[in-house]
């Protein structure tokens, strides 16, 4: 229901913007169908990864590394994943209910989702070029320390 809200309030919006302004909205129109075709395979890529993965690994092992049962250790294993692959935020959530489905724990998903979003070990060399090596270590650090509060926060919450 609350997707047909949105649905028809941006179609709202969008005519009301295409009677003030034709050639604005004709021109954000097109620019956003440009950023969709540069976001799409990677985005296809990514599910697609997942999907294999998701195929090939039964509920039973996903629930033995990342399940609700595997504690601290699972919630470490989820951060360290998040910390070290790099996902855009609109596919992060979508693998996470994947994984959810799937036999993994709200606190682990948590974690991972929240190191997937704030921590970036690929991106740290160039992260470091432009705010400092020790800033950009110290925000990577401080986001994964975070995302073991969320991980907790969550973990409680779902219980």
């Amino acid at each position: 229901m609350s997707s047909l809200i949105l649905y028809i309030s941006a179609g709202i919006l969008l005519m009301l913007s295409y009677f003030r302004d034709k050639n604005k909205t004709k021109e954000a129109l097109i620019k956003s169908l440009k950023s969709f075709e540069n976001i799409m395979p990677q985005f296809l890529g990514i599910i697609f990864i997942v999907g294999i993965m998701l195929a090939l690994l039964k509920p039973e092992v996903i629930s033995t590394f990342i399940g609700k049962n595997s504690g601290v250790l699972g919630v470490f294993l989820s951060s360290i994943i998040g910390s070290i692959t790099m996902m855009p935020t609109f596919v992060a959530f979508p693998t996470a209910d994947m994984l959810l489905k799937n036999g993994a724990g709200y606190a682990q998903v948590g974690a991972l989702v929240s190191t997937l979003t704030l921590v970036g070990v690929i991106t740290l060399p160039l992260e470091s070029k432009y705010i400092g090596k020790k800033a950009a270590f110290l925000r990577n650090f401080v986001a994964f320390l975070f995302s073991f509060i969320v991980a907790l926060i969550i973990g409680w919450v779902f219980k």
